[in-house]
């Protein structure tokens, strides 16, 4: 038999070992639990950004065969088709697929022969090609609109086709304009974020991914059914639909090259059959929660094996002496007194700085508010103008009984609505001071666009302009947010030179050895000297009706571009600011 002292000590350690390996097995799975939870919340929230940037690409693509619909020469093409005509607008639909952002637009005629298209100068040019066993040409012709997810004839790149008929009803159909659009530029982009990105159909079949050779693979099986039903459509032409390395698991796990398991979010894309799932594998939040579980477990151990040392001493000792007992229960009191009081002093100090954190927390809400009010101002006025126009004509083709035309500039009009919209998710995204990546840009397609949302009000105030003259250099920036300021500038020398005589507004570019800078400069009354710098303040104008934003706006997108806004003199004699861009 044991030795009961022997047996005790057993004992002890058995528990000590037990307790204390139960504190590291809760430790783990409480850091797991936690970093899972914390992985699945990240990966939320870049799919629902993804997927808010894909639906905002979508609408904007909704809307360019409804406007190239009206365009005149394709008719024209279509009913007097020849060589040179059709070149001419072949180029013309080229440079409008390159500033759009579209894989290919193309003009189909009655029978479904392409006579048009931007890609007529590659060796894999639509021109000449028959497209009449396409469904998007038949549903476009009967219904006079349809959009068609499949792989490319010839390309074999999957792609959104957006078709438009030419022509009122089925009878009278000149033929179908259609617009390509290809994912390519929104995996690119996503190739930064964490995690991966796909965009698959309804049955699985990945169209947009970056790596190019998971595009028409599946992410899980398809029945026999399944696969008769696509071959007989040719909607994904003679690709194989081969199983990829992404593995469905379930609603919120997949698998990835047989081996990571990564969590999974999936979210819808609107107006269509298609959903957006983002991926994060899971491997490394366990492998970092299983660092974390030993940060949080050493402590309590250590402090366990002090207890158990304590508690050792406790039992295998008679007794004490009591001059000892009283000077370690002094030396206790002493030292619980302290924690007590740095306790305290840490919890004063922790409330201090939680206060602190909400008034600057609250602090930066109010200013994200001006900034999206004064955005949400700038950004939809054009939209709005374009609802009016369109109200008004749907007015006048009312009064002659052209009620199709009627139809369409309603269509049009819940599509600028709809504009308004993804612009107002837009502003809200850059208030949140999330920014993309730069890159290179021609100067005058920066000044073209901006230009193309007031040329407006400079015919209806005959506003002289001048521009620079010669070919312009490229910058590095990120194009929509430099028009943006050119806009805002412009919109202020509008403001400004409204109501005087022969109003002028002059544009100047200056080529400096490691910049470019562009000047708006105007004939007005020019700025209040009062006010110097203060211009760029939020809520300092010198409007009567200004809110004081734009130019602050302005001032921060340039910075954060790599360059500078400041106010100049005018050769005019009015106001002048100059935006200094890097020279790419």
């Amino acid at each position: 038999m044991l030795d009961p002292s022997r047996k005790i000590r057993i004992i002890f350690v058995s528990v000590v070992v037990l307790l204390l390996t139960v504190l590291w097995l809760a430790a783990l799975v409480l850091a797991r639990h936690q970093a899972l939870n914390e992985l699945a919340a990240e990966t939320d929230a870049l799919a629902r950004q993804h997927g808010r940037v894909i639906d905002s690409e979508l609408a904007r693509f909704r809307l360019l065969p409804i406007v190239l619909s009206e365009y005149g020469d394709l008719a024209a093409v279509l009913a007097t088709p020849t060589v040179d005509d059709q070149r001419r607008l072949s180029e013309k639909l080229r440079g409008l697929a390159g500033k759009t952002g579209a894989s290919v637009l193309y003009l189909l005629n009655r029978t479904g022969r392409a006579v048009v298209g931007s890609n007529f100068d590659r060796p894999d040019s639509f021109v000449g090609q028959e497209f009449a066993f396409r469904p998007y040409f038949s549903r476009a012709m009967a219904d006079g609109g349809s959009e068609y997810f499949g792989a490319g004839v010839l390309t074999g790149r999957p792609g959104l086709f957006l078709a438009r008929r030419l022509g009122e009803g089925p009878d009278r159909a000149l033929g179908v304009v259609v617009v390509k659009y290809e994912f390519a530029t929104l995996t690119q982009n996503w190739g930064g974020d964490p995690g991966e990105t796909l965009i698959t159909d309804e049955r699985g079949i990945i169209l947009a991914a970056a790596d190019p050779s998971q595009l028409l693979t599946t992410v899980m099986p398809l029945s026999t059914q399944d696969r008769q039903a696509i071959a007989a459509s040719g909607q994904y032409g003679t690709a194989a639909l081969r199983e990829g390395r992404y593995r469905w698991l379930g609603p919120d796990r997949m698998l990835i090259g047989g081996m990571d398991e990564a969590v999974m979010v999936t979210v819808p894309v609107a107006g269509t059959n298609l959903r957006l799932l983002h991926l994060m594998k899971t491997a490394p939040a366990l492998r970092a929660a299983t660092y974390r579980a030993w940060g949080m477990a050493v402590p309590i151990v250590a402090g366990g094996l002090l207890i158990a040392v304590f508690l050792w001493n406790r039992l295998t000792r008679a007794a004490r002496l009591a001059a000892d007992r009283r000077a370690l229960e002094l030396a206790v009191s002493e030292r619980t007194q302290q924690l007590q009081e740095e306790m305290g002093k840490r919890a004063l100090a922790d409330q201090r700085f939680r206060d602190t954190r909400e008034e600057l927390e609250q602090a930066n809400r109010l200013a994200s508010v001006g900034s999206i009010a004064a955005g949400l101002m700038h950004e939809i006025n054009q939209p709005v103008a374009t609802i009016r126009t369109l109200s008004e004509n749907a007015c006048h083709h009312l009064a002659a009984n052209r009620l199709e035309k009627v139809k369409n500039n309603l269509d049009v009009t819940i599509a600028m609505t709809e504009r308004i919209a993804t612009i107002t998710q837009e502003m809200r995204r850059f208030a949140r001071r999330k920014h993309g990546q730069t890159s290179r840009e021609p100067l005058e397609g920066v000044i073209a666009g901006a230009l193309l949302l007031v040329e407006d009000r400079l015919r209806r105030q005959g506003i002289a302009l001048e521009r620079p003259e010669g070919a312009l250099p490229q910058v590095l920036a990120e194009r929509v947010r430099l028009e943006q300021v050119l806009v805002n500038l412009l919109q202020n020398a509008l403001d400004a030179v409204e109501g005087i005589p022969a109003p002028i507004i002059a544009l100047t570019v200056e080529q400096r050895e490691d910049c470019v800078v562009l000047t708006v400069a105007d004939n007005g009354p020019g700025i209040d000297p009062a006010l110097g710098k203060q211009i760029f303040l939020p809520f300092v104008t010198g409007k009567p009706d200004g809110l004081g934003l734009g130019l602050g706006i302005a001032q921060d997108i340039m910075v954060d571009l790599g360059g500078a806004l400041a106010v100049v003199d005018s050769p005019l004699g009015g106001a002048a600011l100059a935006m200094t861009m890097r020279t790419a």
